[in-house]
């Protein structure tokens, strides 16, 4: 675990050095930040600024609020941590520089998953923890409540590891995988909203099929303490089973591998 550790301060320090060589990076990352919440606001507002709204699928604003915090949340852990990955995968099988991963004596999932930070996007995550303890000082929150949403939270972002993690390992195959992962994206923005607020078959296409609402509704749930048991138990039951599915999928492509120079 050490070396592990030695390693990813390597990387990602080298990484970070490069991204705040120049200001206007910065600058630019937080423009972008405030552009993607303010688009995330305005939904929220278009639902509740109907005359006469006060509660939106069961969720008053607040609440919905919780929801769009945790979107946030999720959209600066997928663009800082996640997707400089990610997307690096099928350029490395296509370039055939996967080789020198393989064979470095570590895992080379650990190594693909870690080794680079887009730390620019930073401020997502400052505004998606801003958005949900606004929203949560409204509300009754018990110190119970906070740790379910805090445990629930962490099975959400395995979740959202291994969608991403999946959906990067067919560049084994197809080498092009950036449609994949844009549609993945599109679908994720329905999140940024209660599960509650869609009608029945949409709500069980983002639980069941694509289970974005584990990432965002269920832990809102869980911290103002409207969480079922039943969702509950599913949300780390689902996470273990897409992390098992996408170890053994990985190992899988890494074994097909055969590098561009074969």
């Amino acid at each position: 675990m050490t070396r592990y550790l030695r390693l990813i301060r390597i990387f990602t320090g080298a990484t970070v050095a490069a991204q705040l060589e120049y200001r206007a990076n910065f600058v630019g990352a937080v423009l972008a930040s405030l552009g993607q919440v303010g688009v995330a606001l305005l939904g929220i507002g278009v639902l509740f600024g109907q005359p006469g709204t006060t509660s939106v699928g069961g969720w008053s604003f607040r609440e919905a609020l919780l929801v769009t915090g945790f979107y946030m949340l999720t959209e600066g852990f997928i663009a800082v941590f996640v997707q400089p990955n990610m997307s690096r995968i099928a350029e490395a099988v296509r370039t055939g520089s996967m080789d020198f991963t393989l064979l470095k004596p570590i895992d080379a999932q650990f190594n693909v998953s870690t080794r680079n930070l887009n730390v620019l996007r930073a401020p997502d995550i400052l505004i998606g923890v801003g958005l949900i303890v606004y929203a949560a000082a409204a509300l009754t929150v018990t110190p119970g409540s906070v740790v379910a949403a805090l445990l629930l939270y962490a099975s959400a972002l395995v979740i959202v590891y291994c969608i991403w993690l999946g959906l990067s390992t067919t560049a084994f195959w197809f080498v092009k995988t950036q449609n994949v992962t844009e549609l993945f994206s599109g679908v994720f923005g329905a999140a940024r909203f209660p599960s509650t607020a869609f009608p029945v078959p949409v709500r069980f296409l983002l639980t069941f099929v694509v289970p974005v609402a584990f990432v965002t509704t269920v832990p809102a749930q869980a911290l103002t303490g409207q969480l079922g048991w039943t969702l509950a138990v599913a949300s780390p039951l689902v996470a273990a089973a897409l992390f098992v599915v996408t170890r053994l999928f990985w190992r899988h492509a890494v074994a097909s591998y055969t590098s561009a120079s074969s």
